[in-house]
This record gives structure tokens, C-alpha cells and sequence, in this order.
């Protein structure tokens, strides 16, 4: 076979790989919007499977907020998420930023745990935090939530930010020094600035991780009033049925806030993430 042939033929299994890559994500996301409009007999008739809504209806979508309180739901989410993103993100900028910039003792030490912290199911510490939790009474409050989610994404956006930090070359800071700007100013206004691309990177990780996690939602929480979307979601199915249409209209509106933020800071999050996988 030439070597324009095993191109070609390279070339065509990249491509059937992708495209197979791409409907094992796309369809999923197709078969939930379209069920979450059809009706329930629709959905619930094994005998004739249909692939589009034959009775296109919103009433799954009404039902969600009049009967569920959807929009509590993501009231509660929206405001423990982008809360702890945003503490997370700030607190990864001054880590990130010690952890590039100063030589101390124990700081291989602490990157190292940081990164092991990653190795550990969150599960496992869910017990003795409902226990610390519920001695300072943070059980059903969205602090307790807000707490435990600072916790579990601070480690790796740390990390995260510090390899963008290590990108970033010292003389910047040290010709804004020179200029009369203190380590402070430097670092605001020299340096994160340029870095911003990474900055959006870990705050949507950290805005992900709290508005996907469900096992801390359901420990911690207790009442309806309290619940976030996916503890939220997780009621619809039952012991011996399943709320399909309205499971599937709520995966559609949990997914809309995600869609929209990538949609928006894609070219960020692919420049953040370009950016810290390599060191200069």
C-alpha cells in the first residue's frame, strides 16, 4: 500500500471515530430534549418507541415549576454554585501564586497532597463531615454545601493556576516593580490580566463541580425549600415509577446555564486550558 493510501485510510478512521465520538454525546442530549416534549403516554408506550414528540407538548415544563418549584431549585443552585466558584477561583489565584512564585518548606509536600486529595472518592468524607457539620449546625444550610464544595475543588484549581502562573515570565513582575508597583499591584494589574483566559478556565470548573454534585446535596440538605437541582431531580424517580417527562425537562433546564456558559467562554476555556498544559 503507497503512503498516500495509509493517509487516506488514517485519515478515514479519524473520522469515523469522531463521528462515532460525536453521536455517543449528541444523542443522549437529543433523546432528552425530546422527550422531555412528548406526553407521558408517549413516552411511556414500549410498543411503538417514537424518536420525535408526535404531540409536541410544554406541559412537562409547566408541570416542573407549578408543582415542583423548579425555580427554587435553581435559585438555590445558581447561588451555592457561583458563590463557591467565585471563592474558589480567588483562592486558587493567591495559592496558584505562592505556590509558582516562593520557596519555602513543605511546599513539595503540599502539592502532593493536594494532588492525592484528587485520588480520594469524596464519599469517603462525607460521614465525618455530616458529623463536624452538624455539630456547628451547618446541616440544611446552604453554607454546609458552600463549605464542602470549597473544599473539594480548591485543591486542583489550585494546581491548576499555579501551571498558569509558571507560564507567565517573573521579569513582567519585576519590571512593574521597578516601575513602583508593590507585589499587590503587579499581580492584578500585570498579571492576571494576561492570564485571564486561565481564570475563566477554573471558575468553570468550579461552577460545574457544584452544580453537578448530588451526594452532598442529599446528605446535607434535608427540606424542599433547601434542595439544589440535582437533589431536586433525583425525587422524580420513585420506588416504582419514574417521572420521565418531567426528569427530562429538568435535565434540559439544568443543562441550559452550562450550555450557555461554554457557549460563551469557549474561546477562554480553550485558550486557559492551552495555556497552562504547557510550562515556558
Amino acid at each position: 500500500m503507497s503512503r498516500h493510501a495509509k493517509r487516506n485510510v488514517g485519515t478515514i478512521i479519524r473520522v469515523v471515530i469522531l463521528v462515532i465520538f460525536f453521536l455517543m454525546v449528541v444523542l443522549p442530549i437529543y433523546w432528552i430534549v425530546a422527550t422531555s416534549f412528548k406526553t407521558s403516554d408517549e413516552i411511556l408506550d414500549l410498543q411503538n418507541i417514537t424518536y420525535y414528540p408526535h404531540l409536541f407538548t410544554w406541559q412537562n415544563y409547566a408541570d416542573l415549576f407549578s408543582q415542583y418549584d423548579y425555580g427554587v431549585l435553581f435559585k438555590n443552585s445558581l447561588l451555592v454554585s457561583v458563590t463557591s466558584a467565585l471563592v474558589v477561583t480567588f483562592l486558587s489565584i493567591l495559592g496558584g501564586y505562592s505556590l509558582a512564585r516562593y520557596k519555602f518548606k513543605g511546599k513539595t509536600a503540599i502539592i502532593l497532597f493536594f494532588l492525592v486529595t484528587q485520588m480520594i472518592p469524596g464519599i469517603l468524607v462525607i460521614i465525618p463531615l455530616y458529623i463536624i457539620f452538624s455539630r456547628m449546625g451547618l446541616i440544611n444550610t446552604h453554607a454546609g454545601l458552600f463549605i464542602y464544595y470549597v473544599a473539594v475543588n480548591l485543591p486542583f484549581c489550585a494546581i491548576t493556576m499555579r501551571s498558569f502562573f509558571e507560564r507567565i515570565p517573573v521579569t513582567l513582575e519585576e519590571s512593574a516593580r521597578v516601575d513602583g508597583c508593590t507585589k499587590l499591584q503587579s499581580l492584578f494589574k500585570i498579571v492576571l490580566p494576561i492570564m485571564f483566559p486561565g481564570i475563566v478556565s477554573v471558575f468553570v470548573f468550579g461552577f460545574i463541580g457544584a452544580w453537578n454534585e448530588l451526594i452532598a446535596g442529599t446528605i446535607f440538605i434535608s427540606t424542599p425549600d433547601m434542595w439544589t437541582i440535582p437533589v431536586g431531580l433525583k425525587t422524580l424517580i420513585g420506588k416504582y415509577n419514574v417521572e420521565w417527562g418531567l426528569l427530562m425537562a429538568g435535565g434540559v433546564m439544568a443543562l441550559l446555564p452550562t450550555a450557555v456558559m461554554f457557549a460563551v467562554m469557549q474561546k477562554y476555556i480553550v485558550a486557559g486550558m492551552t495555556a497552562g498544559a504547557v510550562k515556558e
